[in-house]
């Protein structure tokens, strides 16, 4: 059963998370002390892709949020856009799509089915 209705299975790499931070990360190769508050239900090629939303615990700007209900609808909007847009290739047609923005308890779900599917693979 695919795990999201339009999709044909999970796109098979680790799960995606993007941390809200008023502080720039310039280094990919760092671990940091994020809380989950929600996520996009992406579908790119035929492909989960989920998107899950996290701030940085402590942030002075971003650190009470809970839920994604807590943030901006306007930043919402725009990591919806980026996500759908920033695999566009020019005269190609977008894969990609958004379903539907989801809350923390759904972003904690989709969290512990990756760790499973990681654990399945990898052990």
């Amino acid at each position: 059963m695919p795990v999201i209705p339009k999709s044909i299975r999970g796109d098979g790499d680790p799960l995606d998370m993007c941390v809200l931070s008023e502080r720039e990360i310039t280094h990919s190769e760092v671990i940091v002390h994020a809380r989950v508050v929600g996520g996009l239900q992406m579908v790119d090629g035929g492909e989960a892709d989920d998107k899950i939303i996290g701030v940085l615990e402590n942030d002075l700007i971003w650190g009470n949020a809970r839920e994604i209900s807590d943030l901006p609808p306007v930043l919402v909007e725009r990591l919806e856009h980026y996500f759908q847009t920033y695999k566009l290739v020019p005269g190609q047609a977008n894969k990609a799509s958004i379903e539907q923005v989801y809350g923390q308890e759904h972003a904690l779900r989709v969290v512990e089915a990756a760790l499973a599917d990681y654990k399945e693979k990898f052990r």
